[in-house]
Parts: C-alpha cells; sequence; structure tokens
C-alpha cells in the first residue's frame, strides 16, 4: 500500500508540474506574440491600380491547348476548362 501511495502522489506532482509548465509556455507564447506585434507590425498591402489590371497579359494558344489538352486526360473528358488567368 506504501508503494501505491509513493506511486500517486509522484503522479499527481507531475501532472502538476507539467500543467504550470504549460501554462508558463502559453503565457510566454502570448507575450512574445504582443511584443513581435508591437515592434513589427504587418505590412500594409498595396492595392494595384485598375490602370494596371485593366490589360492582362493574354494566354499562348498553344499553351491554352496544352492546359485544356491537360484536363481532358484527366478527368477522362468531362472536365471543361472556362477561364485561365495569370498570377
Amino acid at each position: 500500500m506504501e508503494n501505491l501511495d509513493l506511486g500517486l502522489m509522484l503522479m499527481a506532482v507531475g501532472m502538476i508540474t507539467v500543467f504550470a509548465i504549460l501554462l508558463i509556455v502559453i503565457y510566454l507564447s502570448k507575450l512574445l506574440i504582443a511584443i513581435v506585434n508591437k515592434v513589427a507590425p504587418e505590412e500594409v498591402v498595396v492595392k494595384k491600380t485598375a490602370a494596371a489590371s485593366a490589360a492582362p497579359a493574354a494566354i499562348d494558344p498553344s499553351t491554352m491547348a496544352a492546359i485544356k489538352g491537360a484536363v481532358n486526360i484527366v478527368t477522362g473528358g468531362k472536365g471543361k476548362v472556362m477561364k485561365v488567368e495569370r498570377i
């Protein structure tokens, strides 16, 4: 019975220790995130103007044919290419 008491005590101490360390890690992580957000804020993304996006580059006809052929092979003739955009 003495060994069971010792084992339960060691288990309780171990679980409490792990819980305490996890709490420390969580709060230090939150602190680190807050510090990083203040020191290096997220970059502001500049939106493209309407003039720059008004004239999209055309896709080469041979490239378009290759894309349609690949889709046809992969889907077994059931797929259809509706739109292709450059990124």
